[in-house]
């Protein structure tokens, strides 16, 4: 049997008090472990944001998970890419210091170049989903409309940040097989698969 190190993580220290962040994903990883046949040798817990450049440094339990996953040459697995982080130049990093990742949600077979690919296409959707957001809202300003929830503003904008972030994961989710299609055809880098995604289909 394989052996494997297990990382998760939430955001804020509700979700870890709470638990239920932290126990659908080793639910998931759990699931993901007996059905791969890996070995979980430990896991690691943070309750942490995944945002900014020093994002690493301020998440020592990310660093211990890779300090073991080198100990013990194997890979660490968490349950969506999200748990590692939502951003391209963070998820670079990690790749760069060559220890293995496995995104149960992606499945053992989703290489370096799929998680960047992933993360990308995200990273750029929840932009897109915030411009058209602030859009919106600027325009029922100028139609006069009161906005906010005056009575609990950061509840609000907790709210409105976990729907920007499920959407753009699901429109990720919805691409990768579509890029993994166009990979079997024999388009393996970006910009190839950038042309071929964008063009008009025929439904």
């Amino acid at each position: 049997m394989q052996q494997a190190i297990a990382y998760y993580r939430v955001s804020t220290a509700r979700q870890g008090r709470s638990g239920l962040g932290i126990e659908a994903q080793r639910e998931t990883v759990s699931r993901f472990a007996a059905t791969e046949g890996f070995d979980l040798l430990g896991e690691f817990v943070e309750v942490e944001t995944g945002k900014g450049a020093d994002a690493l440094d301020r998440r020592p339990e990310l660093g211990a998970a890779l300090a073991a996953s080198r100990q013990k040459k194997c890979p660490v697995i968490v349950a969506k890419l999200d748990r590692l982080s939502r951003d391209v130049a963070f998820i670079s990093g990690l790749m760069a210091q060559r220890v293995p990742f496995i995104v149960a949600e992606l499945g053992r077979d989703a290489d370096p170049f799929m998680l960047h690919l992933y993360a990308a296409l995200a990273e750029k959707e929840r932009r897109l989903i915030s411009e058209r957001t602030k859009a919106a809202l600027g325009a029922r300003r100028a139609q006069g409309t009161k906005l906010g929830n005056w009575r609990n503003p950061r509840e609000a904008a907790a709210a409105g940040t976990r729907v920007l972030m499920r959407d753009a994961d699901a429109f990720a989710a919805n691409v990768v097989p579509i890029i993994e299609s166009l990979r079997g055809a024999g388009i393996v880098d970006l910009r190839g698969l950038a042309g071929a995604s964008n063009r008009p289909r025929v439904l």
